[in-house]
């Protein structure tokens, strides 16, 4: 067992990561910057390091300042929770040759995950069905990529083989348009990630986010947990996500997780991770890995009842998995609603003191957040501040027990997003789960 652990991230998933260790009984060190000081999570660590001012580069960002850290407080494990270094694999790496247990999987799987192109080469070798595309990295020559692109058939999307986050990726409707995307695309990939590859695929117009949950301990077993629909997204950042992810094809279901398992034996997967697919007419298509923890996986949790944290500490700490696939049950539906402190009209930040904060309760609900009746939510950081799960015995009891989670969340001093999350669990064609990632968007024009 880890006898103390890092926690190098912040608000609600730090807080996350800190409620995991206690009850695991390992001791907990709670990194933050200056501006960090009274995070709830901050507060209730056994200890705390000031590791820099509040911009993130000089702080979360910052890798020896981390490190040092851990060698003071004499701790044995970082875990970089989502966000900031989460799935860098230097960081990752560094960790390692520094005498620390990284809480995730290698260096080594890491990066290959966050390229793009190799990552579609190993899951093609492992049998995960793949977008079809340019099978490797775009070169200088328009002339082949031009060829490429009718092989593949108009409209054809751009990316960047290091790109995330919506970033560094381009549709294409026709030839006219070609040679500027891809320079404009290639480009921005050299910008914003230092690594100007790009690779091109088939646009899917109309499909759906729906993801894979896993679980290995890099000693030859995995399991999946199921999947989620994570549809609901505004300029491709995730707003709603649900468990299992409805109206599904049963037997492409079990056939797509199936090949997840597979995935993470053959590449020596260790920890929890996800396997992202567009999926469309009953055919799934893979897009990404995580190598992380995910923002939405109290949703897997409330439907099988595994901690996916702990299990991320025990398999760190060297433990083989404690479950095997026929133990995983579904159970139910869930939903979660990420809050973020930002107008619910513009969207922009919305930074400030909570003046009040009361959570919702009940039977299947669930509040995952740092806020406190008093907290200042600073300008630097992701607006995210809380997340509402319900989980209900159906689909339609857990949207009923989200809806009145909702109107009972009262949040004052800064503004929210929950209008947004009322307005659209109220609408009838999200009832009926007429889902695709272009769902938000369009609801927005139209509004």
């Amino acid at each position: 067992m880890l006898e103390k652990v890092v926690i190098a991230n912040r608000g609600e998933i730090a807080l996350r990561i800190l409620r995991a260790c206690k009850e695991l009984d390992i001791r907990t060190v709670a990194i933050h910057s200056k501006v960090d000081q009274n995070l709830m999570h901050v507060r209730l660590a056994d200890e705390s390091v000031c590791i820099g001012p509040d911009n993130p580069v000089d702080s979360y960002l910052n890798v020896p300042a981390i490190i040092s850290a851990a060698e003071v407080t004499d701790a044995v494990a970082i875990h970089p929770g989502y966000g900031f270094l989460a799935e860098n694999a230097d960081f990752a790496e560094q960790v390692e040759q520094s005498g620390f247990t990284f809480i995730g999987p290698s260096a080594d799987v890491i990066r290959a995950m966050g390229d793009k192109v190799k990552a579609i080469q190993l899951m093609k070798a492992s049998g995960v069905p793949t977008v079809p595309g340019s099978d490797g990295p775009l070169t200088d020559d328009l002339a082949e990529a031009k060829k490429i692109a009718l092989r593949i058939g108009y409209p054809i999307i751009i990316k960047a083989a290091a790109g995330g986050g919506g970033r560094g990726m381009r549709v294409v409707q026709s030839e006219a348009a070609l040679p500027n995307s891809l320079y404009v695309t290639r480009s921005e990939a050299g910008a914003f990630f230092g690594d100007d590859t790009i690779y091109m695929e088939k646009f899917i117009e109309q499909p759906r986010h729906v993801e894979v949950q896993v679980l290995a301990d890099g000693q030859g077993h995995a399991i999946h947990l199921g999947d989620r629909d994570c549809s609901l997204q505004r300029r491709h950042q995730k707003v709603i996500e649900e468990a299992p992810a409805p109206n599904i094809d049963p037997e492409a279901r079990e056939r797509i997780a199936a090949a997840c398992v597979r995935a993470c034996i053959q590449i020596g997967y260790k920890g929890a991770g996800t396997f992202e697919f567009l999926y469309e007419k009953g055919e799934f298509y893979f897009i990404e890995m995580n190598t992380r923890i995910q923002v939405e996986h109290p949703v897997t949790e409330m439907v099988t009842g595994v901690d996916l944290v702990k299990e991320q500490l025990l398999i760190a700490g060297g433990m083989p998995l404690r479950y095997s696939q026929d133990d995983i049950k579904i159970n139910g539906h869930a939903f979660e609603c990420r809050i973020n402190a930002e107008d619910p009209d513009n969207f922009l930040p919305s930074p400030g003191d909570v003046s009040y904060f009361h959570a919702p309760g009940g039977n299947g609900v669930r509040v995952d957040s740092h806020l406190y009746s008093g907290y200042r939510v600073p300008p630097t950081y992701d607006s995210l501040i809380a997340k509402i799960i319900c989980h209900g015995e159906d689909r339609d009891s857990a949207l009923a027990r989200t809806r009145i989670a909702l109107d009972e969340l009262l949040i004052e001093g800064v503004k929210t997003n929950i209008p947004l999350h009322k307005e659209v669990i109220r609408r009838g064609d999200f009832k009926q789960a007429e889902l695709s990632i272009q769902y938000l968007e369009n609801m927005l024009e139209r509004r």
